[in-house]
């Protein structure tokens, strides 16, 4: 019996750390979604406009892009279990600033502190993965991380909707905070037992790592990362221009338009084609070659458009939303060929490197996504499929595992 649990959580890349780090997951993911995602409806309640509404959602996208280079660097002067401590008490601040102050002023001082706390700490998460599992078990260890991170995805806004039906939009937002509050202390205490802490391993390399800023990490990004990183833009390019009128495609325009509850079925069913290609995709890609793994995610995010395109009713939709589930066949093996592409010593900072260019290089697309759309839902889907396209071949031709490949 202890063997064979020992050898299934040996499959499972359940090693001690990563334990910490799920657990981590649930709770902090539980409370921003049950929490944050009723945001924009705390803001109206409050008095605030529309106007407030979409700059809470700008402010969130900026975050996003700005944090993950500072969460990179912290991870690698502090030590990533020292730096995760760190995010984790300032996303506590920032329920704090909500929960005190019903102001929409205090959200978004709040929001500072809490809105991307996943973007600042998925450097020190992916840098940890990276030292606690051999490269045999990378893929499955941030696999892993992603199928868990699901579950308070799909059950926060659920909980959140409970308390806002109990107690009201304001009352029950703010208790909503309080829980948050709660899970994230608990997952601070987690944190603190079982995620082995990495200062030992970094403190021969403590001043060579504090030298690099941002341009000593860019110098120091490998060709074949460049060559990532320059296919993973023009795929996010496929992925976001489209992304914002996929609802109005499938609620408003098609010629047998679904309703709400047929929308929001057919995210549950991308979620569960992504939950259940995971675990598979991700022993195959640590018992072979990550490229192709990459390579065949691409090609998903760039044919989501072009099958949209010609899907005008609930069931042909269908198949359309378990091709975006399939998006996520390697997003994980991505994720560990950045790790392993990255040079040892600077990994979580080269993360987070990696991910502030991408983002804030992706976040034009937001402007071009509304004047493509102006020209047509063929223009903005036509214009996604060949960013896609490009984006695909590029990796294809000139994408490597290793420097040597």
């Amino acid at each position: 019996m202890k063997q064979d649990l020992r050898k299934s959580l040996e499959f499972f890349a359940l090693r001690r750390s990563m334990f910490g780090i799920l657990t981590m997951a649930v709770l902090i993911g539980m409370g921003e979604k049950m929490a944050e995602r009723f945001l924009p409806v705390y803001l109206l309640a409050l008095g605030s406009g529309e106007i407030l509404v979409g700059a809470l959602n700008g402010l969130d996208n900026l975050l996003s892009a700005l944090y993950s280079f500072p969460g990179g660097y912290l991870a690698e002067r502090l030590g990533s279990k020292r730096a995760l401590f760190l995010f984790n008490c300032l996303a506590v601040l920032g329920f704090l600033i909500v929960i005190l102050i019903p102001h929409w002023a205090a959200v978004f001082a709040g929001s500072v502190f809490f809105l991307s706390w996943t973007a600042i700490s998925l450097p020190a998460t992916m840098d940890i993965v990276a030292k606690s599992l051999p490269k045999t078990k990378r893929t499955m260890g941030v696999s892993m991380h992603s199928l868990v991170r699901r579950i308070p995805m799909a059950l926060g806004p659920v909980v959140g909707g409970v308390f806002i039906v109990t107690w009201g939009e304001i009352a029950g937002v703010r208790a909503a905070f309080g829980c948050a509050l709660v899970m994230a202390v608990v997952a601070m205490i987690f944190q603190q037992l079982f995620i082995e802490d990495d200062r030992k391993i970094n403190i021969d390399k403590k001043e060579e790592s504090s030298q690099l800023g941002f341009r000593g990490l860019w110098r120091a990004m490998t060709p074949s990362l460049r060559q990532l990183l320059v296919a993973d833009i023009l795929i996010r390019y496929c992925e976001q221009i489209p992304y914002a009128f996929i609802a109005i495609w499938c609620m408003k325009t098609i010629s047998h338009p679904v309703d709400g509850v047929e929308f929001g079925t057919l995210t549950a069913i991308e979620m569960v084609t992504a939950m259940l290609v995971y675990i598979p995709v991700a022993y195959l890609a640590d018992k072979s070659r990550k490229k192709p793994f990459v390579v065949m995610t691409f090609v998903f995010f760039t044919a989501f458009p072009a099958v949209l395109f010609f899907c005008h009713s609930f069931l042909w939709l269908i198949p359309a939303f378990v091709l975006r589930g399939l998006k996520e066949f390697g997003e994980p093996t991505r994720k560990a060929l950045i790790m392993d592409l990255a040079p040892e010593g600077h990994k979580a900072g080269m993360f987070g490197l990696y991910y502030l260019v991408r983002d804030v290089v992706v976040s034009v697309s937001a402007f071009l996504s509304g004047f493509l759309w102006q020209q047509g839902p063929a223009v903005n889907f036509g214009t996604a499929f060949a960013f896609g396209l490009i984006g695909t071949l590029w990796f294809a031709l000139k994408g490597k595992e290793t420097e040597s490949a």
